[in-house]
């Protein structure tokens, strides 16, 4: 396989939709901003190298998690999957994945784990080593705090509250900061990793709580692929549907299968909107049905 900066690739896919699609100079510029959407979802991405069959469903999920609109998610996921698609023409790539059908979302109810998967999932990372340590207390963090992914990695040691056991989420939906509280075995977690990993990386000075060994802020797709590598050591089916935002949709609806109200639950998410919040009402419900059925089939 050939391999290209990104920034080459999207150059040589304009010309292609020039030339020989014919597209005029504003749809191509439409595509432009719908593909930077998605470079700026994943910094890390700058060659073709770092592209993976699965870019599409997880960019799906950060874009829903995002609260966007149905027509916005398809439009952009239509721009990326026709420019990957090109890659895999040119030779560029080995694959695409299949298209992922962006506005059925919003009526999908979120996969969520039952609370023994959720343990197992998060029992997975060898906290005997620094990488795992880190994972274990970003899992642990994320599942008690119900944190969007982008929220997880740009937690700061300041937001860290010890002594009132929560977190300060900053600039998150309407760009205001919210408080989070955490429990007392996630704090044990995070603080463990501080205290006996993080203080020896090479970027301790670094204001971020979660570091790679570079000692820079743990990404996004880092994170995407170490949970759904964790829920296939965990034997979870279909863990290749699991991602971070699982983890928020498991918050939601097991805090409202033990009786949280869900306007404090739409606070702790940080919804804009209560009817966002609401789906989770349609899980648990779901989930209390499925119980019984199953209780019953057993008399």
């Amino acid at each position: 396989m050939k391999e290209m900066l990104l920034e080459d690739a999207i150059g040589n896919y304009f010309q292609y939709l020039a030339a020989e699609k014919g597209l005029s100079l504003a749809t191509i510029e439409s595509y432009g901003s719908d593909l930077r959407v998605f470079l700026n979802d994943f910094p890390t991405k700058q060659s073709t190298s770092d592209l993976y069959p699965s870019d599409l469903y997880d960019f799906a999920m950060l874009e829903s998690e995002k609260e966007r609109s149905a027509s916005s998610i398809a439009r952009r996921l239509s721009a990326v999957y026709g420019f990957l698609r090109f890659l895999r023409r040119e030779g560029i790539i080995d694959a695409v994945a299949d298209r992922v059908e962006a506005p059925k979302l919003p009526k999908r109810l979120p996969t969520v784990l039952s609370e023994d998967e959720v343990e197992s999932l998060l029992d997975q990372p060898d906290t005997e080593t620094e990488s795992g340590a880190r994972d274990k207390a970003m899992l642990e963090t994320m599942y008690a705090c119900g944190l969007r992914v982008s929220e997880l990695c740009a937690l700061k040691l300041r937001d860290i509250h010890v002594g009132r056991n929560v977190i300060m989420v900053g600039k998150g939906k309407g760009a205001k900061d919210r408080i989070v509280p955490i429990s007392e075995f996630a704090l044990e977690w995070l603080l463990h990793y501080i205290d006996h990993y993080r203080c020896r990386n090479k970027g301790k000075k670094n204001p971020y709580v979660f570091l790679n060994r570079q000692g820079e802020a743990v990404s996004r797709q880092y994170f995407f692929m170490s949970v759904k590598r964790y829920a296939r050591e965990a034997g979870i089916e279909r863990a290749e549907e699991i991602s971070p935002h699982t983890l928020r949709h498991c918050f939601a609806t097991h805090l409202l299968e033990n009786g949280a109200e869900i306007r404090a639950v739409q606070e702790m998410l940080g919804h804009a909107h209560l009817s966002t919040t609401q789906i989770y009402t349609h899980v648990s419900s779901r989930r209390v049905f499925e119980a019984y059925a199953a209780f019953a089939s057993r008399r």
